[in-house]
This record gives structure tokens, sequence and C-alpha cells, in this order.
């Protein structure tokens, strides 16, 4: 229990420097490119913050545990919303942008309904794991043919020389790799300590695993929000929520197709999709994530995790 604890503790300390230069090594990248803040939030930094629910998702797939694949991505959707919007919308409300609004969100809709769709007859099969894939490229190539359409150079960042360039590639590549490990000691710590505790596999996928998997989103939109890029903030964690979707299920079912709990399927899939369909009324009224919509963000996920139990 004493190791489990050094590795929960160390991988959230590792979390949180990965991040931070997570963050600086992205805003000199979308310089570079000349491309939005918030395209590189959605694409690379969502892609690196997502890579340890992959790595959880696949192994488990493979070593015959798909509640564990399914769960972790569904906890991790919740999560990313519900927890780690809604406190970074504590700390500093978020104001979203129209395209942000108009296109990202219903996008992050649509593929979490296409998910429950495929999951209806208890199965994900390799078929769809492919479509999904495909919309995952198509995504990604659009948002990044639209971010070079839209960029707006701001004077606080100047565009990085090669030099630059390339050591920000290399913080990068590190951060992103940090970010994994960190991950991946915290989620080994806090799943030896939840299966110690006699908690069920299904129950410790959408919570357990699905929280220690998001915390790379949580350090790097809090460390963004601190540095006052709100645009890779906000992108993180909506990009997460397509990717974990259209990437991870993809690959995973493509892999090895995926059955459905139905525990997943009546319980933890309407949280899945209605907390990302209130918030999209929510902010389509507000223009913005305040901390009353954080505070209600939070406690619905508090509210999910007590049912659970």
């Amino acid at each position: 229990m004493l190791w489990a604890s050094i590795q929960f503790f160390g991988g959230l300390v590792i979390l949180i420097i990965a991040g931070d230069y997570l963050v600086g090594a992205a805003v000199k990248l979308a310089n570079y490119l000349r491309v939005s803040p918030m395209v590189i939030g959605l694409t690379i930094v969502s892609l690196g913050t997502s890579f340890p629910e992959l790595v959880v998702s696949v192994n488990a797939a493979l070593s015959g545990h798909p509640d564990i694949s399914i769960g972790n991505v569904v906890g991790s959707n919740i999560a990313n919303l519900a927890l780690v919007l809604g406190f970074t919308g504590l700390i500093s409300p978020l104001k979203v942008r129209r395209k942000t609004l108009l296109f990202d969100i219903p996008v992050m809709l649509l593929s979490s309904g296409l998910l429950i769709g495929f999951a209806l007859d208890y199965e994900i099969l390799r078929w769809e794991g492919t479509l999904l894939l495909l919309l995952l490229l198509g995504y990604n190539s659009w948002i990044i043919r639209e971010g070079k359409r839209d960029f707006e150079p701001e004077e606080s960042h100047e565009t990085p020389n090669k030099t630059e360039l390339f050591r920000g590639v290399i913080v990068l590549i590190l951060s992103l790799a940090g970010l994994i490990v960190g991950a991946d000691l915290l989620v080994d710590g806090a799943v030896f300590i939840a299966r110690a505790a006699g908690v069920e596999e299904r129950i410790i996928a959408v919570t357990v695993i699905a929280f220690g998997t998001s915390v790379p989103e949580l350090a790097t939109s809090l460390i963004a929000i601190r540095k006052n890029e709100i645009g890779i903030s906000l992108g993180n964690l909506i990009g997460s929520n397509v990717f974990n979707v259209l990437g991870i299920i993809g690959v995973t079912s493509i892999l090895s197709p995926l059955s459905v709990n139905v525990q997943t399927l009546q319980i933890d899939f309407w949280w899945f999709i209605l907390i990302p369909l209130i918030l999209f009324g929510v902010v389509l009224y507000r223009q913005a994530i305040d901390r009353i919509t954080g505070i209600a963000l939070v406690l619905t996920y508090l509210v999910y995790i007590l049912m659970l139990f």
C-alpha cells in the first residue's frame, strides 16, 4: 500500500511539471505553424493528454477486459467535462468562441451519440471502429485547415525561429512522455488501492482509472489558464473528448471488438451524453463557462461518483 501511495503522488508531481512545459511548447508550435493555440489544443495537446487513455484501453482490450476499455473512455469524458472543465471554470471563467460553440462542441456531441448508437447491440465492431477513426482524421484535417485561415498572431507571442522551434518540439515530446509516465504511475497506484478495497472492475474503470487518465487534461488546463492560454485549455478538453471516442474506441475496437457492459449502457452512457448536452445549452445561453457553471459541473461529477457507490 505504501508503494502504491508513492506511485500515486509521484505520478501527480510528474504530471504537473510536464503539463507546465507542454503549454509553453504548444504555444511556440502554434505561432510557428501560424494556427491559433485553440487548434493546437484541439489536436496535438489533446492527443498527447489522451495518450494514457489510449494505452490503458488498448492494453485492457487485448488482455480481455473490455469493461476497462470502454469504462475508461466514458469515465474520462465525464471527468473532462464535469470535473476538469468545471474546476477550470471555477478558477477562471472561460469565454467560448463562436466557432467552438457552433462546431467543436456539436462534433463532440455527435461523436458521443454515434458511440452510444453503435453500443446499442452491446458490441463495438471493427467496421464501426474504422468509421470512428476515419471521422477523427477528417475532423483534425478540417480544424487545421480552418485554423490556418483564422490565425491572428498576438503581440505578446513572437514567431519562433527554427532553432527555437526545434527546442520547442523536443520539449513538447518530452512533456508528452512525462504526462504518459506520470499518468501510468498515478493509475497503477490508484487501481491497486481500489482493488484492495474490493471495488468492481467497471467502477474502477469509470472512476479511478478515468480520473487518473484525465489528470493530464486537468494539469494542462489549469497551467494553461495560469498562463492565460484559454484556447489551449478549452481546446485540450474538447479535443480530448473527441479523440477519446473517435480515436481510442476506434483503434481499440479495430484491434479487438468490444463487448459493452449492460450497466455501462443503462447508467454511464446517460451521464456521458447528458452532461455535454446540458453544457452545450448553458454555453449557448451564457457564451462562457463562468464560476456558477463550474460549480454546477463539479457538483454534477460528485453526484455521479456517489451514485456509483
